[in-house]
């Protein structure tokens, strides 16, 4: 498959031998395959509990921007010609618009963080209204809570790293909401911006010289997607990495909160069945994540020297040790 705008297409292998005359279902990411296969996964899982599964009675195509915001219009203008039914617009507010722009037509179900109503892709929340519906949380309320739990888990870090995206729409808001809960706590902040790999080097050769002392990593699928990259530096600065899902924890970060994002494609690929089955996006009320989630990496705690008190422990939902 040739590659688009620095985005290659890609579908898992047993998906090549596709039912003929099976309903075509289009599969939009702002991330990579190679590292966001897992939420693709729970998209199939929600997939088949309603009744649709790959290679015998759907089809999926499946488009990957790989980082690069810019490429999905491109791969969103290219699923709606290839002729899929619906779009599942997944990886955060840019993917929904992109599909969203594609077709007044083609149904389009989300996964992102933040207010769909406020970056103009629904109505409302009861009652969507037009083609697109899905599934959000809101980032920009989480942040203080990350500082608060950093701050509960090793009281003496007092100065903060906060890596973000400033192509995510949420950026500013989240930024906003983190800097506020250091300042109540009397914390400093050192912030640097990442949109790719080769800038998410420089912001540790920033980090370096200011001298932190964690890094909080922002509600990005891109930064998602380099979670092994980010720990991988944060690790050479001895720094613990604190981010938005389990994921990062999964992969060396000291601890993540936030939703379960493995559960909200599980919902995107449910509200597509039923759309497969006749409903409308416009009568699908909007979902919202509300179980958040603490995981705790032990072995990341214990590599920094953080002793982790047991009124902490009875708080987590998931340990990783």
């Amino acid at each position: 498959m040739a590659a688009l705008g620095g985005a290659v297409a890609a579908w898992p292998l047993g998906a090549r031998a596709q039912p003929a005359g099976a309903p075509l279902v289009g599969f939009l990411n702002s991330a990579s395959a190679a590292t966001y296969r897992f939420n693709a996964d729970a998209f199939r899982e929600g997939l088949a509990q309603a009744g649709f599964v790959e290679g015998r009675n759907v089809r999926i195509e499946e488009r990957w921007a790989n980082g690069d915001y810019r490429a999905l219009p491109t791969l969103a203008a290219e699923l709606v010609a290839k002729g899929v039914i619906v779009i599942a617009a997944t990886g955060d507010v840019v993917s929904a618009r992109a599909a969203k722009e594609a077709s007044a037509n083609v149904p389009v179900v989300f996964t992102i963080g933040g207010d769909p109503v406020r970056f103009g892709l629904v109505q409302s929340y009861n009652r969507p209204g037009g083609n697109v519906t899905g599934i959000h949380f809101a980032p920009g309320l989480l942040g203080a809570k990350r500082v608060q739990l950093l701050h509960n888990l090793a009281p003496g870090v007092a100065r903060i790293a906060l890596l973000m995206n400033p192509d995510n729409a949420n950026a500013a808001a989240e930024l906003a909401d983190i800097q506020a809960g250091a300042e109540k706590l009397g914390r400093q902040t050192i912030v640097a911006n990442a949109r790719n790999a080769t800038e998410i080097d420089a912001a540790f050769t920033e980090f370096a010289r200011g001298r932190p002392e964690a890094v909080i990593a922002a509600t990005d699928p891109v930064l998602l997607d380099r979670r092994e990259q980010i720990v991988a530096l944060a690790e050479r600065q001895a720094l613990p990495v604190v981010s938005f899902t389990r994921p990062f924890a999964v992969a060396g970060g000291l601890m993540t909160y936030g939703p379960n994002i493995a559960w909200m494609y599980r919902q995107a690929g449910s509200y597509v069945g039923q759309i497969l089955k006749g409903a409308r996006p416009a009568d699908l009320p909007v979902m919202q994540a509300t179980h958040i989630e603490l995981v705790l990496n032990l072995q990341a705690a214990r590599r920094r020297g953080i002793a982790v008190p047991r009124t902490f422990l009875a708080s987590v939902d998931e340990v990783i040790d």
